[in-house]
């Protein structure tokens, strides 16, 4: 109740920000002259200013979380209006820190403030539909109907929301399963390139030693990381969450249970995962498991591409492979995976939002070479290009020729996203109870068929209490 009024506060300060902003331009006096050649004066004067001003290019202002370390913005900008001499872009580092929930705060100050916004750039998808919900951004369905593309072939994400398009994503960061190549020639075991749950935990079985465990799921915890909830569900082209896109509860989905059948099976049949109860207790985590050779096979996002090779806090031993998010069955299209971007959106307020569209059009495409950063979600990439942006990001790593690079590529290039979901209001809330729930299960409390009913009940009086 707490978030709904948050929300409706700040929509309704929106709203009378920008009332306030027009009623000021419709109530300023005109000015009188005493004759109609001071008129005739008047006017031409104005036109000269008019078409004076028409040469000079629009200012546009871009708020965003990104730091210049992590985005190199001292690159990019300038790149972009060298090649649209009449768009001026002024940045808004809104954390330099490149915290996202202080950027989000500021965001929603200046929102609130009757600041200009014109480009808006959100880390997740909960804050992107959230400010979507407001009103805060704009559908750009016209300017991407103008260009005649389809985003869900022009980008690896889908950014679509309610039948319409209010962002563009930036950089593509899938999940991927982190492999210990030095265990896998040990164990005889070819390097995955196509593979289904199932042979991933017979690999995992496979690796498993007195010394190491075959995998590592570092969650959920404390209603977190529950992507660790989702492994099968994530594999699928739409209807990924623990929510139905229509609102529902998935708990009844058969792939959410053959996820908690897998986690059960690995942990406490084949002892090849982690015991959940040492990750809480010792409060392990996926870096130091996977670098300390404690685990053969790690499944995490695709940011650990900067720390591949090895940093000088987690030094690497052993040579590194990357292997493809598994798929449900061996007919099913691989490729599908957890995925982080940033959304690159066009405020609803801005008056230049044709120069907005324009920019994060460039910045969504181009722009992402130039700036050499991340990955790009455009499918316009070439093979030279992503390869080059690899070699650039594998080498600021200590050991980046431990690194299987050619099937870190493939990989990359052959992962894309689900059908996005915009989160509830109350996720945090299902998360938790997931967590909670998930916790009975492997306890051994109650077994996976109790756990999905619990689940799915509660659920329900979750999504009919915040109805």
């Amino acid at each position: 109740m707490k978030n709904k009024l948050l929300l409706l506060l700040l929509s309704m300060t929106l709203f009378l920000g920008i009332l306030a902003a027009c009623s000021s331009s419709e109530d300023e006096p005109a000015t009188s002259s005493d004759s109609e050649e001071d008129n005739t004066e008047q006017q031409e004067s104005d036109n000269e200013g008019e078409e004076a001003s028409s040469d000079e290019p629009v200012k546009i202002m871009f708020h965003t979380h990104g730091n210049e370390a992590s985005y190199n913005w001292s690159e990019t900008i300038p790149a972009f209006e060298e090649e649209h001499p009449n768009i001026e872009v002024e940045l808004v580092i809104l954390s330099e820190k490149g915290d996202t929930n202080e950027a989000l705060q500021k965001l929603d100050l200046a929102a609130s403030s009757g600041e200009q916004l014109d480009v808006l750039m959100f880390s997740d998808p909960a804050s992107y539909a959230q400010r979507v919900d407001l009103g805060m951004v704009a559908p750009i369905d016209e300017f991407i109907e103008e260009e005649g593309y389809e985003v869900t072939e022009e980008y690896k994400v889908n950014t679509q929301l309610a039948d319409q398009y209010y962002a563009l994503p930036g950089k593509f960061n899938p999940w991927y399963v982190l492999v210990n190549q030095d265990h896998l020639d040990e164990a005889g075991l070819e390097m995955p390139t196509d593979w289904t749950w199932d042979e991933f935990a017979d690999y995992a079985n496979q690796l498993t030693t007195d010394e190491h465990y075959g995998t590592f799921f570092h969650g959920p915890q404390n209603g977190g990381w529950m992507e660790y909830l989702k492994l099968a569900l994530a594999s699928k082209p739409e209807e990924t969450e623990l929510l139905k896109a229509d609102g529902s509860s998935n708990f009844e989905d058969p792939m959410f249970k053959k996820t908690l059948e897998l986690r059960w099976q690995m942990e406490k049949e084949d002892q090849s995962a982690t015991p959940y109860t040492d990750i809480m207790s010792q409060q392990l985590h996926y870096r130091d498991t996977f670098f300390n050779q404690e685990a053969s096979l790690v499944m995490i996002g695709s940011w650990m591409n900067t720390e591949l090779g090895g940093t000088d806090q987690f030094p690497l031993d052993f040579n590194v492979g990357i292997a493809p998010y598994p798929k449900n069955n061996p007919d099913d299209e691989g490729g599908y995976t957890p995925v982080t971007t940033d959304y690159m959106a066009v405020a609803s307020n801005s008056e230049h939002k044709e120069a907005a569209y324009e920019f994060i059009r460039w910045y969504t495409t181009e722009g992402q070479i130039v700036q050499g950063k991340n990955i790009p979600s455009w499918n316009g990439v070439g093979d030279d290009e992503l390869e080059n942006i690899v070699d650039i990001i594998l080498d600021d790593t200590n050991n980046p020729e431990k690194v299987d690079k050619e099937a870190l590529i493939s990989v990359l290039q052959n992962s894309k996203a689900s059908k996005l979901i915009p989160p509830a209001p109350y996720q945090a809330e299902i998360y938790q109870m997931a967590n909670d729930e998930y916790e009975k299960l492997i306890y051994e409390e109650q077994n996976v068929d109790e756990t999905i009913d619990a689940m799915h009940e509660q659920a329900q009086e979750i999504i009919e209490n915040n109805q």
